[in-house]
């Protein structure tokens, strides 16, 4: 025993590693890259606004078919398996991002990546947050979730220097999909490495059962879903923004590279006040923040609208996510595993109805301020509705 509690920290730091890798891969690189991709491509392939909504939205959709498909039993004691080739899937279809003109193809593609970072996001939490939670560790779970950050902020570098290297090519675009699948590639032989075997399954052994529906938990997925919505205008098209509103290529960079760090830390930075709010009172003054943020990106200078913008939405949207699955864990303590694939596939609706709305209305009105504040409203619907479910902590 003593053996065994010398070596849990080291485990335990494998573990975290192979999360934050993984979801920087899945999640940073497979779901994320399309933000600063997308402007070249507009421009140069080129795409109109509503192109570039319902390519996103094909992301989404395959996302919420992944997350579905995930809430069921078959991938019991498989959980690493389909974890890895998730990501191996991920690295070929950033790579076949690059080899076509061609709006159907590009919406088939992004529709296949957001199954597949699904399954990778969803099959390595599984067994990532189970040996955090088990060993009462939760730098586990910041670490885990601060990998999308770390991917995003990655993403946004190795896109400014393809850039540079091109020297304001209009083919650049193909090489920043190509630099993700080799970033990609690389994680995954590093998570195969590093991660667990399986999640850590305590007393329970089989099949988990059914979800216990009650309001609490009807109230938290459906303010989890309309989350999806509300965030997702300004992860889709915030560097669009900066681009239309002519902000320069630094601030189009620095956007998404503020994100990225304020959001691989963004866990770390909320910790302090979980235990005075508790989790429903972080989830809800996080999507507050978020709102604010979103706003700025529309009605601030545009010198300063993207950066700040960026920054509010890189600290909240990676806490929502992470405090509204650990609350719905606790409300569905017997099924965690299909409270998070369902929160996941209800978040993913949002996700497919808000680029789709948001390149039709910015194609009607001429730029992105109209639905980046219905998105901002949105996000004020989703505290509204949760506060319910909130509970002071003891």
């Amino acid at each position: 025993m003593l053996v065994r509690n010398e070596t849990l920290p080291t485990d335990l730091f494998r573990t975290a590693l192979a999360g934050a890798i993984a979801m920087a891969a899945a999640m940073g690189f497979g779901r994320f890259s399309y933000t600063p991709i997308l402007p070249g491509m507009m421009s140069a392939v080129p795409l109109s606004a509503a192109d570039a909504g319902f390519i996103a939205s094909a992301n989404f959709v395959g996302y919420l078919a992944g997350a579905v498909l995930a809430a069921y039993g078959w991938a019991t004691g498989r959980e690493r398996k389909v974890a890895l080739l998730a990501l191996s899937a991920t690295a070929l279809l950033l790579a076949a991002m690059a080899m076509t003109n061609s709006v159907m193809v590009f919406a088939i593609i992004r529709f296949l990546a957001g199954g597949a970072s699904a399954f990778a996001m969803i099959f390595t939490s599984s067994i990532v947050l189970s040996h955090g939670a088990m060993a009462g560790n939760d730098h586990v779970q910041a670490a885990h979730f601060g990998g999308p950050g770390a991917g995003i902020a990655l993403s946004s570098v190795m896109i400014m220097l393809i850039g540079l290297g091109y020297h304001g090519s209009p083919e650049a675009w193909r090489a920043d999909w190509i630099g993700g699948a080799v970033y990609a590639a690389i994680s995954l032989v590093a998570v195969w490495y590093l991660l667990p075997a399986g999640p850590v399954t305590a007393a329970q052994t089989g099949e988990e059962p059914a979800i216990a529906w009650n309001r609490p938990m009807l109230l938290l997925t459906g303010s989890y879903g309309l989350f999806g919505f509300g965030y997702v205008i300004t992860a889709t098209f915030l560097v669009t923004i900066a681009r239309m509103d002519a902000a320069g290529r630094t601030v189009e960079f620095l956007c998404w590279f503020i994100a990225g760090l304020t959001a691989s830390g963004a866990l770390f930075l909320w910790k302090p006040f979980v235990r005075p709010l508790g989790l429903g009172g972080v989830y809800i003054a996080a999507l507050l923040v978020e709102a604010a943020g979103v706003l700025a990106t529309v009605l601030l200078p545009r010198s300063i609208a993207p950066l700040i913008g960026g920054a509010l939405f890189g600290v909240t949207f990676l806490a929502i996510t992470a405090y509204g699955l650990q609350i719905g864990r606790t409300l569905a303590p017997a099924s965690p595993r299909r409270a998070f694939a369902t929160m996941t596939a209800a978040f993913g609706v949002g996700q497919i109805v808000g680029p789709i709305v948001a390149g039709w209305m910015a194609e009607w009105t001429g730029s992105f301020t109209a639905p980046t504040c219905v998105a901002a409203l949105a996000l004020v619907v989703c505290a509204l509705v949760v506060m319910p479910v909130v509970r002071k902590p003891s």
